[in-house]
């Protein structure tokens, strides 16, 4: 793979557009838990413009700011989802980071490695390696975006979703270089649609199979069903699913959710009848659910 850029230092980033958006590598040097392989990434455009990226072996995070009128602090890193095959980019990023920034917290659209054992040395903790380093990043430089580091949360949706809830109940087991000592947990997590146990009965079996492989042990589907991973210090939690997802089954967000109040942990869900699996901002069947994390996130003191 090609030298990149440490995203942590100060350092010119390349704009891509006039509304403060950026594009910076997560790393430099040869990327942790990397094969030494020529770039595999597959980017797709379907005939309605939504951008997919497969293959992704060097992660990437994009800057998404509000207008500084607006500006509040508040942070939010995005997971987008889509199996640990691709990520939807458009579809569970740029339109969430769109309506992040309206209500004027600063949006992180995080470019997570697919895990492949053709790039990676341990396709497991690749994704988690990449959202620890999001939110290190995000910490690390908060003074240069205006963010005030005790208001960075994670938003995942799908496979993302698990990803998101993966670094909510890990962030004490890192699995990067941490010598700054920076401060791993997300502040608050938004979970959509997501994937979540990992067990027989309830994964998704695409999920599981690209992150774990095609048998994993036991110890091993425990470690990463987030829902028995949740502790007192598990982040505040905002969930929204549709009854009649029929890609991750809705008993994934319940199950979560019941593990958050066992914990003693503020939670809130919101399940609709319908809206089947992937829509994302879509408000045609989920009542608004933007509006609803937005009033959660103003109840719970991170935006006005």
């Amino acid at each position: 793979m090609k030298n990149y850029i440490i995203a942590f230092a100060f350092m010119s980033t390349a704009i891509f557009s006039a509304t403060a958006q950026t594009v910076i590598p997560l790393y430099s040097g040869k990327i942790p838990n990397s094969i030494d392989v020529p770039d595999p990434e597959v980017k797709t455009v379907d005939k309605g413009g939504n951008v997919r990226n497969a293959k992704t072996s060097v992660p990437t995070l994009e800057v998404r700011l509000p207008a500084k009128e607006i500006a509040n602090g508040t942070a939010v890193i995005i997971c987008p989802g889509g199996g640990y095959t691709y990520t939807s980019y458009t579809h569970e990023g740029t339109e969430i980071a769109a309506a992040f920034n309206k209500m004027g917290v600063a949006a992180f659209i995080l470019k997570y490695r697919i895990p492949s054992d053709a790039y990676m040395v341990n396709k497991t903790i690749g994704p988690l390696q990449d959202a620890q380093t999001a939110i290190k990043i995000v910490r690390m430089r908060a003074a240069e975006w205006g963010v005030d580091t005790a208001k960075v949360g994670i938003i995942g949706f799908s496979a993302g979703g698990h990803l998101a809830s993966t670094a909510g109940t890990h962030f004490n087991k890192p699995v990067i270089e941490n010598k700054e000592n920076t401060n791993l947990r997300p502040s608050f997590m938004i979970l959509g649609y997501p994937v979540m146990d990992l067990s027989d009965s309830l994964m998704h079996k695409g999920s599981r199979d690209n992150l774990l492989g095609p048998n994993p042990s036991p110890e091993l589907q425990r470690e990463y069903s987030a829902n028995l991973q949740v502790t007192k210090q598990t982040p505040p939690t905002f969930i929204v699913h549709a009854e009649d997802d029929r890609t991750v089954k809705v008993q994934n967000s319940i199950v979560f959710y019941q593990a958050l109040l066992k914990n003693g942990i503020p939670a809130e869900m919101h399940i609709y009848p319908k809206g089947g699996h992937g829509f994302g901002i879509n408000d045609t069947n989920t009542g608004h659910w933007i509006d609803r994390a937005q009033d959660w996130m103003k109840a719970n003191g991170w935006i006005k």
